[in-house]
């Protein structure tokens, strides 16, 4: 995931590390589909784009059609720390147009995804460095637990498009020279930059559909005044925030299993967030913690990384393994615990157990967020026998996005939960998905169909099965 190529800048750039973390592609946008103007589209950060694409497929990842969300208590919280791209667009004040304003603004990050799925909740981008999006999810969970609002669509995204930035963490003596976040190990001399874009849906368990993990308690705090300066961490306050996250939930250290550390890879972040993790939950005789970063993967997204974190226990949890870090060859000798059997780094894949889950995520300017989660139950088997063929109805923006539909169904054709899920998201209105299908699933015959389809009134039918008459729209 981090590679060295000239995709940004020319590697090695004013003396920059040659490898970061880059998204494939950030060129290309659906500006009718999410009702943007051409002229608006141009002039959009890339940021904006990706957290709308992004945020609609978090909606329908989660079996909700989006259209059933209109002008409900649903809140938008955003994570996100600079606009590179509104500098860019405003360079020359004779060829501004004016678009650059909303389509850069950091306030729209969260502004135009109310705007375009008409959400009544409160709308907030949050800017707090490195822990901007898991301090979003902090946000928009004790928002949800306090009644004001009913659902929370939260995001994180980060992109480095000139190297500016990178030159003035550089300077402050924070990048890793080789391009690697060497997490919780001896080599670790800075982290490696990287791309993000992260959307999740948050509701109430009783709203659910499809269940990742459920949140059982979140925080935050800071640091304050430091001797050592506003950057240096603090691990005395970060673990006193986690101490008291456990004892209000009534958590106790043996029920943690894993903690996504923040773990940049830093001489002196490391430590200090590990020691502090050490003391909060491995004062008393356990099975040692299985402790991992992501960042040592992917790099570190920067306000995004908490969601990024967020991702990576969501994908282990779902495969039933701890997804191990890279780059963890010798102890970083100012964490006892990782030689003593206290503390172990997940190096290789480590089947998951069930137990609690916590993430780490911290700003360099001292402000602190944890939040605690609890894996889903294993699904309940759904599986039923089929003695008839079942319909599937699909919808996509183009012919090849049905058929790929159809193709996913087909490849979980037992799975009836997972089946609704599909039916339920083929009501999307026709102006946004205006290719319509179906297949019959168990079948003796391939049966399928797509067509375009145009967006008016259709006509009433009225189809008698020769048993009792029914009546379809």
């Amino acid at each position: 995931m981090v590679t060295e190529d000239d995709r940004r800048w020319t590697p090695g750039l004013y003396g920059l590390p040659k490898r970061n973390g880059k998204l494939k592609d950030i060129s290309h946008f659906d500006a009718p589909f999410f009702g943007v103007h051409p002229k608006q589209a141009n002039t959009m950060d890339p940021q904006l784009r990706l957290m709308l694409e992004v945020a609609y497929e978090a909606i329908v990842d989660g079996g909700l059609n989006p259209s059933t969300m209109r002008g409900s208590r649903t809140g938008v919280y955003i994570g996100v720390s600079g606009s590179e791209a509104g500098e860019a667009f405003s360079r020359d004040p004779e060829e501004l147009l004016g678009y650059s304003m909303t389509g850069c603004q950091r306030a729209m990050l969260a502004n135009r995804l109310s705007y375009f799925f008409d959400f009544k909740g409160p709308s907030i981008t949050i800017d707090t460095a490195c822990s901007s999006s898991l301090l979003a999810l902090e946000n928009a969970f004790h928002a949800i637990r306090q009644g004001h609002i009913d659902a929370a669509l939260v995001g994180g995204v980060n992109l480095l498009l000139k190297p500016n930035t990178s030159v003035q963490f550089m300077k402050l003596g924070m990048l890793s020279p080789e391009g690697t976040c060497k997490s919780f190990d001896s080599s670790g001399n800075g982290y490696c930059r990287s791309e993000a874009a992260v959307a999740v849906l948050l509701t109430k368990l009783s709203a659910t559909k499809r269940v990742y993990a459920t949140i059982i308690n979140a925080g935050n705090n800071t640091d304050g005044y430091k001797e050592q300066g506003v950057t240096f961490p603090s691990g005395d306050i970060q673990q006193s925030l986690v101490r008291f996250l456990y004892q209000e939930a009534n958590i106790s250290p043996a029920q943690v299993e894993y903690i996504e550390a923040h773990g940049t890879g830093t001489k002196v972040g490391d430590p200090q967030e590990v020691n502090g993790i050490v003391s909060v939950f491995c004062q008393a005789k356990r099975e040692p913690l299985l402790i991992g970063s992501t960042k040592s993967n992917m790099g570190h997204p920067e306000p995004a990384s908490g969601l990024a974190a967020l991702a990576k226990v969501i994908l282990s949890l779902e495969r039933g393994v701890w997804a191990p870090n890279l780059h963890f060859n010798d102890p970083n000798p100012d964490i006892p615990a990782l030689t003593d059997g206290r503390v172990q780094v997940v190096d290789r894949p480590i089947p998951v157990r069930g137990g609690i889950v916590g993430i780490n995520s911290f700003g360099f300017g001292g402000s602190n967020v944890h939040v605690i989660l609890r894996p889903a139950g294993k699904p309940t088997n759904s599986t039923i026998p089929r003695t008839l063929p079942r319909m599937l109805p699909v919808c996509g923006r183009t012919e090849a996005a049905a058929n790929a539909v159809i193709q996913k169904g087909k490849e979980h054709s037992s799975d009836e939960s997972f089946l609704s899920l599909l039916s339920r998201v083929s009501e999307i209105p026709v102006a946004n998905m205006p290719f319509r299908g179906y297949t019959l699933l168990g079948s003796q015959s391939d049966i399928k169909e797509v067509q375009m389809v145009q967006a008016s009134a259709r006509p009433l039918w009225y189809i008698c099965s020769g048993e009792s008459p029914s009546m379809f729209l």
